[in-house]
């Protein structure tokens, strides 16, 4: 009910302004017939054309407003003309081949199609033969696939260095945290000797006691000579 309240006068208060701007527009449609010499007929169609386009003007500042900028939301993506790729996605395919060109059975692979490549152009027809000596296409894929393997190699390995940096940045925090640790340790232990130096010990009160003790036997012994010790 409250909010209803509430809405309501603001409600009223638009439509004062609509009426209002209604008003303003007539008197100008009004007056611009004077000027022209216009009829009554052409009076009331300069009127409406003048309410239409004042509906039509508060439309546009209404819909110009309504679209807010929403800051909590990512905006969308441009459209670009290169195509975009995702970084880490191929860094880990350039890993996995690198992985691969570096394990024996790359090699032993390689070396079989090189000799069955070989075996064939030399051993088959002649019609069936497609890369004659001196094997030029041959040379030609195991260029491209070195020229392809070599910066696979090369990302795989700039991907290895920036993992072991982060790995080296952080056990160096890592050692910082313990030595300081250990360093705050050490002074505890420090002050906690230092301490305990000033206290009674549990065997200095029992010497203590058995002093003490054998003060009163010799006292009971000699009490005379423990009467003229003390005058």
């Amino acid at each position: 009910m409250g909010s209803e309240r509430r809405g309501e006068p603001s409600r009223e208060r638009r439509r004062e302004q609509i009426r209002v701007r209604r008003e303003l527009a007539r008197e100008h449609a009004r007056e611009y017939a004077r000027e022209q010499g216009l009829t009554g007929r052409e009076e009331e169609s300069a009127e409406r054309l003048r309410s239409k386009a004042t509906a039509s003007s508060t439309g546009s500042t209404a819909l110009s407003r309504s679209p807010r900028v929403r800051l909590d939301q990512p905006r969308p993506d441009r459209r670009r003309l290169l195509p975009v790729y995702d970084p880490e996605a191929f860094g880990r395919l350039s890993e996995r081949v690198a992985r691969f060109l570096g394990t024996g059975r790359f090699i032993v692979y390689m070396t079989l199609v090189i000799i069955v490549w070989v075996l064939w152009n030399i051993f088959a027809p002649t019609h069936l033969r497609f890369d004659q000596y001196p094997f030029i296409f041959l040379t030609l894929m195991l260029s491209l696939q070195a020229s392809y393997a070599a910066p696979l190699i090369l990302l795989a390995q700039n991907r290895q260095d920036d993992r072991d940096r982060v790995n080296l940045e952080q056990d160096r925090k890592q050692n910082e945290r313990s030595i300081a640790d250990t360093e705050y340790l050490t002074r505890e232990i420090a002050a906690l000797r230092m301490g305990l130096g000033e206290v009674a010990t549990r065997d200095w009160i029992r010497s203590e006691f058995q002093d003490l003790i054998k003060e009163m036997d010799e006292r009971r012994l000699f009490p005379a000579e423990s009467d003229e010790g003390d005058r």
